[in-house]
């Protein structure tokens, strides 16, 4: 369901949102090899694991996105912070960026891309429906694969998950957390 070509919108997203300290500590892991690979960094502000692109959604419909976080996060919440080990650098030619990427692959963080692109998509939305791939754009814009693509291991840990806006400035994108939604289980209080 598109909005009417007056409706007001916004670029919406769901993402593993780290803590600065994380997006800085990769930022300076990453920085030589992207720089070496003729791509343009992106801000270490800016850092985070996609989990659900929604595009333009009509802003009257934002409490539905919301809603849909909230049971996602009931649905997938765990006893333990989800957290995602990036082992490596890759360029992906076809995109032209370079990523810091995991080992393998994170059960939680695949269900919870799952969960939220599936009721997106049953709500009317037109999530980006590419399987998940647990990875951290370093770099856009790049011309050529790095000679080398290590990285130092970084573990990155999350208490939540978040809806991000998203707006194109003149310097850049320019991202906005609308909402935090828990993935750890609350203890009940004792009665």
């Amino acid at each position: 369901m598109s909005a009417a070509p007056s409706e007001a919108t916004q670029r919406l997203f769901f993402a593993l949102w780290p803590q600065q300290g994380a997006r800085q500590e990769l930022a300076g892991a990453s920085a030589g090899v992207a720089r070496s690979c003729g791509g343009r960094t992106v801000p270490a502000e800016n850092l985070h694991v996609t989990l659900a692109f929604l595009g333009s959604v009509p802003r009257r419909r934002v409490p539905e996105v919301k809603t849909i976080a909230e049971r996602a996060a009931v649905s997938c919440a765990q006893q333990e912070p989800l957290a995602l080990r990036f082992e490596a650098l890759a360029h992906w030619p076809r995109q032209q960026i370079l990523c810091a990427v995991t080992a393998g692959e994170s059960p939680v963080a695949a269900a919870l891309s799952a969960a939220l692109k599936d009721a997106a998509a049953a709500a009317g939305f037109t999530p980006d429906l590419k399987p998940f791939r647990a990875h951290v754009t370093v770099a856009r814009k790049v011309v050529h694969a790095p000679r080398e693509c290590s990285l130092r291991a970084l573990t990155w840990r999350f208490d939540d998950f978040s809806l991000i806006d998203s707006r194109t400035e003149p310097s850049g994108p320019v991202y906005s957390v609308i909402a935090c939604y828990p993935l750890v289980k609350r203890e009940k209080a004792h009665e």
